[in-house]
This record gives C-alpha cells, sequence and structure tokens, in this order.
C-alpha cells in the first residue's frame, strides 16, 4: 500500500505544475510570435521567468515543449468548444440536413480558429525536424478519427451513398476543413469566420455523395 504523501510533497508537486504551466504558456506565446525555429529554449526560460535547466528537467527537451504546448492546446480547446462526441449528437439531433452540415461546417471553423496558429508552428517545424513531422502525422490521424465519429450521424441526416466508407467519407471532410486551407483563406486571403462557415456549409455536400442533398 502507498504512503499518502506529505504536505511538503504536495506543495512540491504544485510548484512543479505551475513551473511547467508558466514555461509552456511563455512556449506557446513565442512559437505563436516567432514560430518554432525562432523560438529557443533560452528565450522561453526568459519570458517564463525560470533557468534554462529548469526547462530541461521539467518538460524536456524542445521538442517536448512543443508537444506540450499542444496538449495544453488540446485540453484548451475541449474544455470551450463542443467535444466530438456532442458534435455528433447535434448533427443526430438536428432538424435538417442543412442544419446538421451547418453544426459540422461551425465547429470545424471555430477548431481551425484555435488550432491555426499552432498548426502553423508545426507544420513549419516539421520541415526541418522528423520528430515533429511523425507528430503531424499524429495529429492529422487525430483529426481523421474525429470526423469519423461524425460521419455516422451525417450518414443517417445525408443519406450517404451506399458503398461510401466512413474513412472515405471521413477523409474528404478532413481534406476540406484541414487548417491549412483555413490558414490560406482566413488568414492568408482576410476571409472572415462567417465567410469561411458559410463557404463550408456550401462545398460540405460536394465532398460527400448523397443521397439527398441538404434543403436550403
Amino acid at each position: 500500500m502507498d504512503k499518502p504523501r506529505t504536505r511538503s510533497q504536495i506543495r512540491r508537486d504544485m510548484q512543479t505544475a505551475g513551473t511547467r504551466g508558466d514555461i509552456v504558456e511563455a512556449a506557446a506565446d513565442l512559437m505563436r510570435e516567432n514560430g518554432y525555429a525562432g523560438t529557443s529554449i533560452a528565450a522561453i526560460a526568459e519570458r517564463g521567468g525560470v533557468a534554462v535547466q529548469t526547462i530541461y528537467n521539467t518538460v524536456g527537451s524542445k521538442v517536448d515543449v512543443l508537444a506540450a504546448v499542444l496538449a495544453a492546446a488540446n485540453t484548451a480547446s475541449r474544455a470551450t468548444g463542443l467535444s466530438v462526441a456532442e458534435l455528433a449528437a447535434g448533427i443526430s439531433e438536428a432538424a435538417t440536413p442543412a442544419v446538421a452540415v451547418g453544426g459540422l461546417a461551425g465547429w470545424i471553423a471555430a477548431d481551425n480558429e484555435r488550432a491555426a496558429p499552432l498548426y502553423r508552428v508545426v507544420n513549419e517545424a516539421a520541415g526541418t525536424d522528423p520528430e515533429i513531422r511523425e507528430l503531424e502525422v499524429t495529429m492529422a490521424a487525430r483529426s481523421l478519427h474525429a470526423y469519423a465519429e461524425a460521419v455516422g450521424a451525417l450518414r443517417a441526416q445525408l443519406g450517404l451513398r451506399p458503398g461510401l466508407s466512413d474513412h472515405e467519407a471521413a477523409t474528404s471532410i478532413w481534406a476540406l476543413g484541414h487548417p491549412q486551407v483555413f490558414h490560406t483563406l482566413v488568414v492568408g486571403l482576410g476571409w472572415s469566420r462567417e465567410t469561411y462557415t458559410a463557404w463550408l456549409r456550401s462545398a460540405l455536400p460536394g465532398v460527400l455523395p448523397t443521397g439527398r442533398l441538404p434543403a436550403r
């Protein structure tokens, strides 16, 4: 049986968690501002108010820091937005196919708005770092899995073509809603989030062969 932790151990753990949080927050801010290559461990230490060695002891290497930043962003995203299960439930309960597609479009837009700045960081770093390239692939696989969970609900609402697998449908949604597409249209071309969401609502039925089109 494990011994209960002492007050000093609990206090030390809380201090470590707080220090780690400060490091991750500082790294996230700097990487959004300067990119991955333009952010050094020394700069993170200065922004976070810690020693360089503290970063290595608390979080790890620069790749570990980026992974921690992405994990924190993912946790924050789940806390502020709909989960995949909630999205699927909303699609299933939608009064019309158009409402179902609109719900999916709004979810993609909100998720991309939160993720796009960090996706740019990962995309830049993946070009030079094999570990981050692998992380980028993992992120893509996670997105595909998330969309696959919503496809079953879409199939019931839109009457997706028989023979179209959930994986194929999820891949079509993933390609259309990819963060790079969002970044190009919204950040690069200056589209508003509303314009981007409306475009998604119009485009999604076109990449999902259906038995019936959403009523407008």
